[in-house]
């Protein structure tokens, strides 16, 4: 992280809340893209990190050792991804700006 880099504060804040860690011990990697996984992550995080409905969707590609699956089962569960298909995540897909935004969209309901 850059000291008094745009993000510094954003950064600094959602590291506090325990909705994102760096990528090691000292660094952050704010260019790095970002997964499927890794968003779902952190919105599951900033939500309290709440348990999947019953029921929720389950995916073919996401392991249930996975460190994202709680947060996919319960992005499914709330309507706020629906996966790529009916049976696949694509969680080490790049998210994209509009899958951002629409992840956003729907977790704000």
């Amino acid at each position: 992280m850059i000291p008094g880099s745009y993000y510094e504060k954003a950064v600094a804040w959602a590291i506090g809340q325990g909705i994102t860690k760096g990528t090691t011990e000292e660094t952050f990697s704010p260019n790095d893209t970002v997964t499927r996984a890794q968003v779902v992550t952190f919105l599951h995080r900033a939500a309290g990190e709440p348990e999947a409905k019953e029921g929720a969707p389950a995916f073919a590609d996401v392991a249930q050792s996975a460190y994202y699956c709680g947060a996919v089962r319960w992005a499914a569960g709330e309507g706020i991804t629906a996966g790529v298909d009916a049976t696949h995540f694509a969680p080490a897909a790049p998210c994209t700006r509009a899958q951002i935004v629409t992840f956003l969209y729907r977790a704000e309901k």
